[in-house]
């Protein structure tokens, strides 16, 4: 449910992170991984199922306004997808054609 403004005693500018601020350029990540990392968080920390859902959750508009300098791999059977910078070192290769079919 929507609340008046005048309720929240500060309101703080939104800001996000850069990925080259949070993300290893040489490593791969799963989104609980990020999820950790934007939290100030070891990508290994534990976390209560009610809190990793919550900062999941916060995590995913962070790769939609960044997914233009990301990269995932192509997950196998039921393994999670895995995030990483775009880098010269490895580039994203092409989406062959047919692959969403």
């Amino acid at each position: 449910m929507p609340r008046p403004k005048t309720e929240f005693e500060t309101l703080y500018p939104y800001q996000l992170y850069e990925p080259e601020e949070v993300l290893d350029d040489e490593l791969m990540y799963t989104v609980p991984e990020i999820a950790r990392l934007l939290q100030g968080l070891d990508p290994a920390t534990e976390l209560d199922a009610e809190t990793e859902d919550q900062v999941v959750t916060w995590t995913i508009p962070w790769l939609m306004a960044h997914a233009d300098e990301l990269v995932i791999n192509d997950p196998e059977g039921d393994e999670p997808g895995y995030f990483g910078i775009q880098s010269e070192s490895r580039p994203a290769d092409e989406i062959p054609e047919g692959a969403d079919e």
